[in-house]
């Protein structure tokens, strides 16, 4: 299975890309995000340690049934060869109402096919009210003339 762009990545196709998984993640379904990641796929998101499509899948779904009205923004920060990094942000609801920003940087690095062979987040979350929330679309991709991270200054 290819998930072009693939390796080696030019900055247009770094940040599509980003843009890409981007999207997918704003799907919110684990059965899309998945593919994207080789068969034996590494991650270290937090302090969790994941490997496999297994354990990938059931993460995102714990995650997304307690992270209600998820919207995510990535923006590339750097990239070589097979490897990527992005600085994110995403907004989203506890079950009990309380809101949060998290902030988060990732490495990514790439099989040849252009699936994800290893993804490192560092990730913080901010307590904010609702009424400090700057992303407000309708839920899934980010429209195309939404303000990105740097627009937004986060």
């Amino acid at each position: 299975m290819s998930r072009p762009p693939l390796p080696p990545f030019t900055e247009q196709t770094a940040r599509q890309k980003v843009r890409a998984a981007e999207d997918a993640w704003n799907s919110r379904d684990a059965l899309i995000v998945t593919p994207a990641y080789s068969d034996g796929s590494i991650w270290r998101n937090r302090a969790e340690f994941l490997q496999g499509h297994d354990q990938i899948r059931a993460f995102l779904t714990r995650k997304w049934q307690a992270e209600q009205e998820y919207r995510l923004i990535k923006e590339l920060w750097a990239f070589t060869t097979n490897r990527i990094a992005v600085r994110f942000a995403y907004e989203w609801q506890t079950t009990s109402g309380d809101w949060f920003r998290s902030y988060g940087n990732e490495n990514w690095q790439f099989d040849p096919d252009g699936r994800m062979a290893r993804r490192i987040a560092s990730i913080n979350d901010l307590p904010i009210a609702e009424g400090d929330r700057l992303f407000h679309w309708p839920l899934g991709p980010r429209p195309a003339d939404h303000a990105d991270l740097s627009t937004l200054g986060l």
